[in-house]
């Protein structure tokens, strides 16, 4: 994997000789599953060695997931190790909520011999991994042009709502974290007026999380069917109890042509166009917006691509602005692992 030069990240170790042929850790850490990989840095990027998966639940601490990769691959003397967690990190510590963990980069280089541990929230390393995508991995969704110089927004739904930026300097990008998903969400219509009032009864504050992740789906989706009445086929609670919801649900939609998936999907997709809204005017993001995580990739064949458009620029002063700004969509699920490796190899102050 080499660096893709329609994102000039700012990653000055890129130039340090140094960093070539450095053994790498990356890490990507989620309530459901664990990602690790293998990594040996050259000429400015990464090769993958090895990727492994674990279920999370069934550990009790990274340290333990940790500790089996090495294992399991027979590893000797790897020298970094880069992680994405699904939360803030402050002072190279961090206890994100859906993980019930406490991490701190000092305890892996004191217990586990690495000279150099580095952790990110994951948005913030996905961010680095889009440095290494490939044209193929980017979906246009409003323009196939490139991208325009200036600030750059993520979005990016999934077990949560991940939201961060590039800054650009005049010359390179320079990815930062957000907790944006955790700001309120609020109506527009009359029916969203009942939504909000429907969540607002189960959980007080209603976040844009509560609306755009997998939760969030679900909550659209139990709307539509407990307080709008829009039947739901037998046949498909069964599916459901048994399955992946987002993916049963967006079958249901495409091949069955079920009207509550229907509906709850392009509900989605509308809070989904809004919130890249607000979050590309909060950021200036004239260079792009891009749309990421497993949501919309499980459901990207789905997307009116016009429709999102056409939601998307709708403002009361900057439709202007709006309507300039490359939209894309990444099909790559494995930015924030192949991000948090590549942080760990190049960047340095």
């Amino acid at each position: 994997m080499i660096l893709n030069p329609k994102f000039p990240l700012y990653l000055p170790g890129v130039k340090n000789d140094s960093n070539d042929n450095v053994s790498i850790i990356g890490a990507n850490l989620r309530e459901d599953i664990t990602t690790l990989g293998y990594f040996v840095s050259g000429n400015g990027g990464l090769e993958i060695k090895i990727q492994n998966k674990y279920f999370t639940k069934e550990y009790g601490s990274f340290t333990e997931i940790l500790k089996k990769f090495i294992q399991d691959n027979q590893l000797e003397n790897v020298k970094r190790l880069g992680i994405a967690v699904p939360g803030p990190v402050l002072n190279g510590k961090s206890s994100p909520a859906r993980l019930g963990w406490n991490l701190d980069v000092e305890e892996y280089k004191r217990d586990l011999g690495f000279e150099k541990v580095d952790m990110l929230n994951d948005l913030e390393a996905s961010a680095y991994g889009m440095g290494l995508l490939e044209d193929a991995d980017l979906d246009p969704i409003y323009t196939s042009g490139h991208l325009e110089n200036g600030n750059v927004a993520i979005l990016a739904p999934g077990n949560g709502l991940g939201e961060a930026g590039y800054f650009f300097d005049g010359k390179y990008l320079r990815p930062f974290a957000t907790e944006g998903g955790h700001s309120e969400f609020s109506p527009r219509t009359n029916v969203e007026v009942e939504f909000y009032q429907f969540l607002n009864n189960l959980y007080g504050i209603v976040s844009w999380e509560n609306v755009l992740s997998k939760g969030g789906l679900f909550n659209i989706y139990r709307f539509l069917r407990d307080v709008k009445r829009h039947p739901e086929p037998e046949w498909l609670a069964d599916r459901f109890a048994n399955g992946n919801f987002v993916e049963e649900l967006y079958k249901a939609a495409v091949e069955e042509d079920v009207l509550i998936c229907k509906i709850a999907l392009d509900t989605f997709l509308e809070f989904l166009a809004r919130e890249a809204n607000n979050l590309t005017l909060k950021l200036k993001a004239t260079g792009g917006l891009f749309i990421s995580g497993d949501i919309p990739q499980t459901i990207a064949d789905y997307i009116n691509k016009d429709k999102f458009y056409e939601k998307f620029k709708i403002s009361d002063k900057m439709e202007e602005m709006l309507r300039n700004i490359p939209i894309y969509l990444n099909r790559n699920p494995n930015t924030a692992l192949n991000g948090a490796a590549l942080y760990t190899a190049y960047y340095q102050e």
